[in-house]
């Protein structure tokens, strides 16, 4: 008798095999290279840091005893929620980084242009 509960359908088999050439290449990574993506920025954690404080309160711990009581369920949640901000701002920084490189690309590209077409003019 086969167990078809570990069988994944077929129309799972693209997203499984782009997450196995994701893992590969992952993998393929140099060490340092996969420890400095994974180390968030210091405007990163401050936003991070910010929304957790928000969503626990914020009274002054100098002027309040404050102990904060969850379930192990909704921790997990908290955390996962903090996880799922890393990667959103971490993405949004590398877009933002990849936007200024752009524009700096393109402007030193007008300026090579027009200096080009300067000294065209001027034969």
């Amino acid at each position: 008798m086969n167990n078809l509960s570990n069988r994944v359908p077929d129309f799972f088999g693209n997203e499984s095999e782009s997450g196995d050439i994701l893992w590969q290449y992952v993998q393929s990574m140099h060490p340092e290279t996969v420890a400095q993506l994974s180390k968030p920025s210091a405007s990163a954690i401050q936003v991070i840091e910010r929304n957790i404080t928000g969503l626990l309160g914020t009274l002054p711990p100098e002027n309040f005893a404050i102990g904060i009581t969850t379930s192990r369920e909704h921790l997990g949640r908290l955390l996962a929620s903090a996880i799922i901000s890393g990667y959103f701002l971490h993405n949004a920084e590398q877009r933002m980084a990849f936007e200024k490189s752009w524009q700096l690309l393109s402007e030193t590209n007008s300026e090579t242009n027009s200096s080009s077409e300067d000294e065209s003019e001027d034969s």
